[in-house]
């Protein structure tokens, strides 16, 4: 096995032993990057001297005594989170030479603990879409199909985990963006409980929505990057002052006594068959090693999509209001007058979906709209949060597909951006409940495309998703370390 293929977990015990060393680990995943990165295109931007120097410095503190929780793992950050000194683009040409002076606090804690940063990834542009193709330094590939899109808007993130480019990765998730890329392209995605993870240095899209969490290639990993990036950040308002466990104690086997909840409108018109029978799948795995299985509801859930659409744009139209040209980015160059630079600058800069989103949120917002939508969109998202209020009244834990099917070919429907939304429409409500979800695999179609599990749990209960995916890992035994190609 190269050194790429493995887990954070075994590399680190490799490193403890005195078997492998970080200059040789990242030096693998470097090469692994030259070999595969222009079919997959995960990365913006990545700096292997400076990575390499990173490796060698954690390896002079591990031979000095000293020790961390990433100490000598590379890793990569979407290109959302700020890195002081490093471009920071989103994906977009208004922020293409934006290089931000200070790190994101989930950055200051990486290195905190000793991991080495290989780059950024691509993603949707400033995280509004399901494909990353709206990105505008390449559009990643999915590493299982040729052709075929890695998910969004955290798609680099995932791409990358899967064709071995790096151990693990950060992605954001403002309605499934790490999720829905975590189950097209075979690797674990967590979204953790809004609050949880501290939002400071993220450059916003939806902020009552946005949250950052890990992919990784397997439950222990996420367990170990939660234990890493999770805590109270004073600089974060919405940043919640509560203990944080240690993540890896839930990952214990047996499931006996665990009531897990099957919502019925996750499993209506328009699921793909083979998309269906592996969620089944899983869920008899879970009943075969003991936990109860529960029928519940989530009755509003066919109303998540339109309130998802009218809250996260008009939050995004109040937080890009900020890139006109004078502060950040791209400036419209020989302008006749200050609100022809506004203008010019804003139209030139960003792409057409980030503008339909600005649009339709400041739409909702203007006087005379803002009771008929987001205010009404606001109430039903209560109701949408009372949903699943009763329904861990009566489970534990609810498993359900992630997307109504595997992944599809670029280009399907970037045309049609309802048909687009509509593959969110199982992961939006989890963001409008601020509970934590998470996608673990659960096997593949026919064709060999990945398809994800999607777990949700009760507020700040990700310890009750990791136990419950460990256990449909461990019996699955999938045995996939990295995409075949």
């Amino acid at each position: 096995m190269k050194p790429y293929e493995l887990t954070m977990a075994e590399a680190m015990e490799k490193m403890e032993s005195g078997e492998l060393s970080s200059v040789e680990l990242t030096r693998s995943c470097l090469d692994r990057i030259a070999e595969v990165e222009p079919q997959v295109q995960a990365f913006i931007s990545h700096d292997e001297e400076s990575a390499v120097a990173q490796a060698e410095q954690a390896d002079s503190k591990r031979a000095n005594g000293e020790n961390g929780k990433l100490l000598g793992i590379p890793l990569a950050l979407k290109d959302l989170l700020c890195t002081e000194g490093v471009r920071t683009t989103c994906g977009s040409d208004i922020l293409g030479n934006f290089i931000p002076p200070y790190d994101a606090t989930v950055v200051e804690k990486i290195k905190k603990e000793g991991g080495v940063v290989l780059g950024k990834l691509t993603m949707d542009e400033f995280a509004m879409g399901s494909t990353s193709e709206t990105c505008k330094f390449g559009v990643p590939e999915n590493p299982w199909r040729e052709g075929y899109v890695a998910g969004g808007s955290s798609g680099g993130s995932a791409a990358a985990v899967a064709a071995g480019e790096c151990l693990v990765t950060l992605g954001s998730d403002t309605g499934g963006s790490i999720r829905q890329p975590a189950s097209l392209c075979g690797v674990v995605g967590m979204k953790p409980t809004y609050g949880r993870v501290s939002r400071y240095g993220l450059v916003a899209f939806a902020s009552s929505l946005d949250q950052i969490g890990p992919l990784s290639r397997d439950v222990s990993d996420c367990a170990l990057m939660m234990n890493v990036i999770s805590g109270y950040d004073q600089r974060d308002s919405t940043s919640v002052n509560i203990d944080t466990p240690d993540y890896t104690s839930s990952l214990v086997e047996g499931v006996k006594g665990l009531r897990v909840g099957v919502p019925r409108e996750y499993f209506g018109e328009g699921l793909d068959p083979e998309v269906r029978s592996i969620v089944e799948n899983s869920i008899k795995v879970l009943k075969e090693g003991g936990a109860e299985i529960v029928d519940v509801s989530l009755p509003h859930t066919d109303y998540c999509v339109a309130v998802y659409y009218l809250i996260a744009p008009a939050e995004a139209s109040s937080n890009l209001a900020r890139f006109d040209g004078v502060a950040y980015g791209y400036r419209a160059q020989d302008a006749a007058s200050l609100v022809d630079m506004y203008k010019e600058t804003r139209s030139k800069g960003f792409g057409a979906e980030v503008k339909r989103r600005i649009l339709i949120g400041t739409y909702a917002l203007s006087s005379g709209y803002y009771d008929a939508y987001y205010k009404k969109a606001s109430q039903v998202r209560t109701i949408i949060l009372n949903d699943f209020k009763a329904a861990f009244e009566k489970c534990d834990v609810l498993v359900s597909p992630v997307t109504p099917t595997p992944a599809w070919p670029k280009g399907e429907n970037s045309d049609d951006p309802l048909a687009m939304y509509l593959t969110d429409i199982l992961t939006l409500s989890t963001n409008l409940a601020g509970i934590p979800g998470m996608s673990v695999p659960g096997g593949f179609n026919k064709e060999g495309l990945p398809v994800g599990i999607q777990l949700q749990s009760a507020h700040f209960r990700e310890d009750v998703l990791l136990k419950t995916a460990f256990n449909i890992e461990k019996s699955l035994q999938l045995g996939v370390r990295v995409a075949h190609r």
